[in-house]
């Protein structure tokens, strides 16, 4: 056997080092795919990130989602969750690692072989969710202070520049979400206030004198931007999401398809509006209807637009009674309680020859008995899967929810909107109001 130098020896060794620094840079790159550094601490960090929804039911897989041995049209009610680990740079600031997963329900042509499972995400979610943090921080990090102009930069204020005048927007189409006009100290910047005190101050030779019978540049600057600043006045039929996560739907009901979900503070250009449903513009051609309650509605239109009666609109609980509570297995066949154990209240008219009692009291006792039987299901998870609400009248129907979306629910994680679009209905026109443009 030929015998190595000691030349070639290390010639070998730098090879193996070589590749163990490519192979663990290759590694990095590939692990940190999702992660993302920021100048702020961890702790401010922490505190942005509980201010963003964290979970939430997909609107559709296709392009969040990827599946390597099933087909993707077979999975149904997207829904993902987001982890997050923050933690220190060694450089200062801190670096966020987001992960999510997404879980759907597979309808398998062998109905036993159908359930929820874990699809892989395709990288979009994690990189909105950075997207939106970074918007957060940036909103929420106060604009760096203007150093104040030197003394003698104002001595002459005829040779001050003058800017020009922001040109007034030629866009006639609002889209949502609708950006906030820039708050204004007084009608004019601060910059320029503090210019005017300045000129006012300043000593003045006789031509300046002259001058300030017109006004002077910097008060013709002023009356400039006030006259834009009327012409850019808020638009008046603007309405504001109050909760983030809660759905932009398809069309006025509860059993409708949901679009997207809007966050807290979005804006939309509202179109009409019923006594529980707003009618809204996305973008461009783009529609979808919003839960009245869920939005900040404009000054120009009253809280409650329905004609007043005479008499008393009675309450939910004036209206309705529990007559009966059992656990039994779920009387239906709605996919996610299919054959499991639930808890169901049967709820009664207290007056059996009043008339219809609508919808709208319906869902509110509804409410109030998920509400209030939320906690015994919570201590009995093990055993009951959901609450379902019967309405045993001629005009009654079925209400039926998963401990899941009543936990997300009482966690603030859903709307009371978002709620009612991921509960069942039998049958869904019994919880529709006529006056609604196709229901509630």
């Amino acid at each position: 056997m030929k015998q190595r130098t000691p030349a070639f020896r290390i010639f070998r060794r730098l090879l193996v080092v070589v590749g163990a620094f490519l192979c663990s840079a290759v590694g990095h790159a590939q692990g940190s795919g999702y992660e993302r550094t920021f100048p702020q601490s961890k702790a401010a960090i922490e505190k942005a990130l509980t201010g963003m929804p964290t979970s939430g039911r997909l609107p559709v897989l296709d392009g969040f989602a990827m599946s390597a041995d099933r087909p993707l049209e077979r999975f149904q009610r997207g829904y993902y969750q987001s982890k997050f680990q923050v933690s220190a740079a060694p450089g200062g600031g801190s670096v966020v690692r987001v992960s999510v997963q997404v879980t759907a329900w597979y309808a398998d042509p062998v109905a036993a072989k159908s359930g929820y499972q874990l699809l892989t995400s395709n990288g979009r979610l994690e990189t909105d969710v950075l997207d939106q943090l970074t918007d957060q921080l940036a909103a929420a990090s106060p604009a760096p202070a203007r150093p104040s102009p030197p003394a003698t930069a104002v001595a002459k204020p005829a040779a001050a520049p003058i800017a020009s005048p922001p040109p007034a927007s030629t866009d006639a189409t609002i889209s949502a979400p609708v950006p906030r006009l820039p708050e204004v100290r007084g009608n004019y910047s601060s910059s320029l206030a503090q210019g005017l005190e300045q000129q006012k101050s300043a000593p003045q030779t006789g031509a300046q004198k002259l001058e300030d019978k017109d006004g002077g540049p910097l008060q013709t600057e002023a009356n400039s931007l006030e006259e834009i600043l009327k012409n850019q006045a808020r638009p008046k039929n603007l309405v504001a999401v109050k909760k983030s996560g809660t759905p932009v739907v398809a069309s006025a009901s509860l059993t409708a398809k949901t679009l997207f979900l809007a966050s807290a503070h979005d804006e939309f250009e509202m179109l009409d509006f019923t006594r529980d449903w707003v009618h809204v513009r996305i973008s461009g051609l783009s529609r979808g209807w919003i839960w009245r309650n869920n939005l900040e509605m404009p000054d120009s239109v009253p809280e409650n637009d329905v004609a007043p009666t005479a008499a008393a609109v009675p309450t939910a609980a004036e209206t309705f009674h529990v007559s009966r509570e059992e656990t039994a297995p779920f009387p239906g066949d709605w996919a996610p309680l299919r054959g499991m154990r639930v808890k169901i209240v049967s709820v009664e008219n207290n007056d059996e020859q009043a008339k219809d009692s609508g919808p709208a009291l319906r869902l509110e006792f509804a409410k109030s008995v998920l509400d209030k039987d939320y906690a015994e299901l919570a201590q009995k998870q093990q055993e009951l899967a959901g609450i379902v609400v019967i309405f045993d009248s001629v005009d009654g129907g079925m209400i039926a929810a998963t401990f899941a979306t009543l936990q997300q629910w009482k966690a603030g994680t859903l709307s009371d909107a978002a709620l009612w679009h991921q509960c069942f209905f039998d049958p869904p026109e019994t919880f529709s109001s006529p006056s609604s443009s196709g229901g509630e």
